[in-house]
């Protein structure tokens, strides 16, 4: 694993309806919060919002694909949810790598997704390991 202290990464995805249907398809999470105007009118978020495996999602493109990078999975993940993903936000991960184990092909990162308008939409840590063809 070739990564240092201090390095980040950053992805970014616009949220869009048929990607909530599409998620839902694949999970089976159909939630009236993601489907019904009427039902989510009447919470405290007021309009549609996504799943939160999106947000998640999009942390696990960023690692797989850019830090560490490909052959790279969680092994450990610990996320929280200060704020909802309305469908039509724009939402960027940013991911830093807060302590690296090269000898082990390990690393402890720390992320945040935050929407269009810098709200943080979603915080945690988590460890990843990288595969290479010796592991």
């Amino acid at each position: 694993m070739d990564v240092e202290t201090g390095q980040q990464a950053t992805r970014t995805l616009t949220v869009t309806s048929k990607m909530v249907e599409e998620y839902a398809g694949i999970t089976g999470d159909y939630n009236p919060l993601h489907f019904d105007e009427e039902f989510v009118s009447a919470t405290r978020f007021g309009r549609l919002v996504a799943q939160g495996g999106i947000a998640t999602g999009l942390l696990h493109a960023l690692v797989a694909m850019d830090l560490p990078g490909a052959g790279s999975v969680f092994t450990k993940q610990e996320w929280s949810f200060p704020n909802p993903v309305y469908i039509g936000d724009t939402i960027t991960a940013t991911g830093t790598i807060t302590a690296a184990y090269p000898r082990r092909s390990m690393a402890k990162m720390e992320f945040k997704v935050e929407n269009q308008e810098g709200v943080e939409v979603l915080r945690g840590e988590a460890t990843v390991f990288q595969m290479d063809g010796d592991n």
